[in-house]
């Protein structure tokens, strides 16, 4: 058994937006990397999509216990449900990746959809921010001030705005203030405050900024290599997975054609 292996096996793990991208990829890497005592808590709001993920992790390692719960997290009374809710054996949460999230739209203001200003609000940031608050208690009624990790997905785009992302970039900029705040309020604690930024990901992201058209969704990756749910989950784990001493708190990662939110390189496509 690796030295990662063994820091992660028993833990018990919440990951949202896990049905898909870089939630599900997530799920899937800690599984294989510890597949002998892990158990996954896996919410999104699509609980039949959850159950076929939940399929294949045991598929791949018979020894992790998984739960799929349909939870929204954009909804604060189901957010505060969840823990109440969990079987005994899945409430002693040791990680919680605030992965959620989606972005809508690419409209400047004075002409932004007050629905899409409010959808990205109340999932990336308020949503973020209620499941934290729902799960600390947990973390911190551990001996020696508390333990566990928090590991925030973020974005570049919440370090450096851009035309037509203006809410989805101060939604993203709002979790890095709240990630950077949160670990200075936890220092004399052993809770772990993690913030992983990725550039451009190929997901279902732009499916959903595009309202569903796929077709406008596909040339943004046109004649690139964007990174993949999978890219992302390897560093979410290797965060995870360090000695308790460790802290990764702040990881920008890009795509090799990439070198800031709006400087990427693209091949001419024929």
């Amino acid at each position: 058994m690796s030295s990662v292996a063994k820091r992660l096996s028993g833990k018990t793990i919440v990951i949202t937006g896990a049905s898909s991208g870089i939630g599900k990829s997530t799920a899937l890497e800690f599984a294989k990397t510890s597949p002998d005592s892990l158990k996954l808590v896996l919410t999104a709001r699509r609980l039949d999509t959850l159950k076929e993920v939940a399929k294949e992790i045991e598929g791949v390692a018979k020894g992790v216990k998984v739960l799929p719960v349909k939870l929204d997290v954009s909804k604060p009374e189901e957010v505060r449900g969840l823990v109440g809710n969990l079987p005994e054996e899945f409430r002693d949460v040791d990680v919680l990746v605030n992965n959620a999230g989606l972005v809508k739209g690419v409209a400047q203001a004075p002409d932004i959809a007050a629905e899409d200003i409010d959808a990205m609000f109340s999932t990336n940031v308020t949503g973020l921010i209620n499941m934290t608050q729902a799960i600390l208690p947990i973390f911190k009624s551990r001996p020696d001030g508390g333990r566990g990790d928090v590991i925030n997905i973020g974005s570049i785009a919440g370090r450096e705005p851009y035309q037509g992302g203006s809410i989805y970039c101060a939604t993203k900029a709002a979790i890095r203030s709240f990630t950077d705040a949160m670990r200075r309020e936890l220092i004399s604690t052993r809770i772990r405050v993690i913030e992983i930024d990725p550039g451009q990901v190929e997901t279902e992201f732009s499916v959903v900024r595009f309202y569903g058209d796929k077709d406008k969704a596909k040339k943004v990756y046109e004649g690139v290599e964007p990174l993949t749910p999978d890219d992302i989950a390897e560093v979410v784990v290797f965060a995870a997975g360090r000695r308790e001493n460790v802290v990764l708190a702040d990881t920008l990662v890009f795509p090799n054609h990439q070198a800031a939110a709006t400087v990427m390189h693209r091949k001419s496509v024929q």
